[in-house]
């Protein structure tokens, strides 16, 4: 089964679509199989990461930003703002597509695991992901 989600996102950060994720898995009645999860941008990815304490979302985030600081001189594609070409980047270093488990119509994420959406850019709009369902 394949679906197609619609992801709302207020603007550059890490923001958690575990439940969104669970919710195909059940609709779709699948108790053993996998999971796959692809997003549909280049200035975007997925990530999972621990989804208890928001200070390590701030902390990566932060080292990210530090890592790929917006308006380097070193960058030729600029046409789309500061934000642009740092998305890229990020989106490059991270996953644009995650495999996980169905054991028991459920995610088997690890106790402390969210899988999160991480937008790079500051603007807000909807991203697009992928959902595979397999049994």
């Amino acid at each position: 089964m394949i679906k197609h989600l619609s992801i709302d996102v207020p603007g550059q950060g890490l923001h958690e679509i575990t439940d969104r994720i669970q919710a195909a898995v059940h609709e779709a009645g699948i108790k053993e199989g996998l999971c796959t999860l692809f997003v549909q941008h280049t200035s975007a990815s997925l990530l999972i990461q621990e989804n208890a304490d928001p200070a390590v979302r701030r902390d990566l985030e932060h080292w990210f930003n530090r890592l790929v600081p917006e308006n380097d001189p070193l960058y030729t594609h600029q046409n789309e703002g500061p934000d642009d070409m740092p998305g890229h980047i990020k989106s490059a270093l991270t996953a644009t597509h995650l495999s996980i488990p169905v054991a028991g119509g459920r995610l088997a994420l690890g106790t402390w695991q969210g899988i999160y959406l991480w937008e790079h850019r500051r603007s807000r709009g909807a991203r697009r992901i992928v959902v595979h369902l397999g049994a």
